[in-house]
């Protein structure tokens, strides 16, 4: 079979670059997809750091512009791995140059930002997904397939929490994840982005939601981190905080159900407990993220005696992306998550199909992440619905 070749365009080179590289040279090892990505090049500001990084990875060449990446004709798809100030702009011009593009989360600062990558991807016709990788753990993907086959029944309910402890420190430094003009949120859109993709995913869309957050350190030393998380002041200088350490909401959506969410990094003891608990009328599954082979199931339908949540290790060929990797009981990691995504990639690029999770569903999870933050600042329940009808040129059918 020949294979197209994609030629893939990075912007960025850091923890995430180092994710997307990792699972951009492995996925032809594992998935016989049509489309085989191919590392042509990726883009830094800081010359000798990208050269490291694209040496160290396998980049053929590299850039210290990336909209120099964007005019080259040897260029296929551009992969965002940037803050997320940079998005909307890198993906809108790599949308207008005919570029596949695929974008670190969340996708925008704003909705309107959203809006108008989703509005330039559409209008180009690229092929565009946004890389929330947790949907791609196997387990996960069979707690999906659990849910859509009716064996939990309807859905009650959904508790989701996204624990970390890294900025416990006051004196670990402002990096730019602490900068709203750069982030857009913290814990919120950082961490809650994710647990409200997966919400949007197992559970359906949000109906409305009301929240609450805080900034328990105000004020932190200029400096930067490393890929381990690991602060390092520049001086002694501090500045504002401006995005929350914490926070949490409650949700309800369109089928009834009823949803918890908490995203920290003022946690204890916790580095990255991504967790989730669905409940419904015949079951219920558990999810952790750091033990990401596992799912938690418990049927209604078993024999009293019998009856209790069992593990299921999902590294059966019967489970979804398993049959890919090891016999069964052979475990996959974090990094296993990003392939299988870019496989679903791969295979959008060869049959013209943006897979999802889209652009579409990162300005939906950005509507929902602006809604709590109104929550917040109103102290009141908000109306996904109502606020999206109140936003200048959103259709809802224009995302159908």
């Amino acid at each position: 079979m020949n294979k197209k070749q994609v030629r893939v365009g990075m912007v960025g080179y850091k923890f995430m670059g180092k994710a997307h590289s990792h699972a951009f040279r492995d996925l032809p090892f594992y998935f016989d997809t049509e489309a085989v990505p191919v590392l042509q090049a990726i883009a830094g500001r800081d010359a000798a750091g990208v050269r490291e990084a694209a040496e160290k990875m396998g980049w053929a060449s590299w850039e210290t512009d990336w909209r120099r990446l964007i005019e080259r004709d040897d260029i296929d798809l551009i992969d965002i791995v940037t803050p997320n100030n940079t998005h909307a702009e890198i993906a809108i011009a790599a949308a207008q140059a005919g570029k596949h593009v695929i974008c670190e989360k969340p996708l925008a600062l704003t909705v309107g930002q959203a809006l108008h990558m989703l509005e330039a991807v559409k209008k180009a016709g690229v092929v565009h997904m946004i890389c929330h990788n947790y949907r791609f753990a196997p387990a996960v993907q069979f707690a999906k397939k659990l849910i859509a086959d009716g064996r939990l029944g309807r859905i009650y309910h959904i508790r989701a929490t996204f624990l970390q402890d890294w900025l416990m420190d006051p004196d670990f430094p402002l990096t730019w994840r602490l900068r709203k003009e750069v982030s857009g949120s913290g814990t919120l859109g950082d961490l809650g982005a994710h647990l409200i993709d997966l919400a949007r995913f197992l559970v359906g869309e949000f109906s409305e939601v009301a929240g609450m957050m805080e900034t328990f350190v105000k004020q932190r030393p200029l400096g930067d981190m490393d890929i381990h998380l690991k602060g390092r002041a520049d001086s002694g200088q501090r500045e504002d905080v401006t995005v929350d350490d914490a926070s949490a909401f409650l949700a309800r959506f369109e089928n009834g159900a009823l949803g918890v969410f908490e995203a920290t990094r003022f946690s204890r003891g916790n580095r990255a407990g991504n967790r989730f608990e669905i409940n419904g009328e015949k079951g219920s599954i558990r999810w952790d993220m750091e033990n990401l082979n596992h799912l938690q199931v418990y049927l209604e339908e078993d024999e009293p005696g019998l009856q209790g949540f069992r593990t299921i290790s999902c590294t059966e060929v019967e489970h979804p992306f398993a049959a890919a990797y090891w016999p069964a009981g052979h475990i996959i990691g974090y990094e296993h998550t990003f392939i299988n995504l870019l496989a679903e990639m791969m295979n959008g690029i060869s049959t013209g199909v943006s897979p999802s999770p889209n652009f579409e569903d990162g300005v939906r999870n950005q509507i929902v992440l602006e809604a709590v933050e109104q929550s917040v600042q109103t102290g009141q329940w908000v109306k996904v619905s109502e606020y999206t009808g109140n936003l200048p040129g959103f259709k809802e059918q224009s995302m159908r």
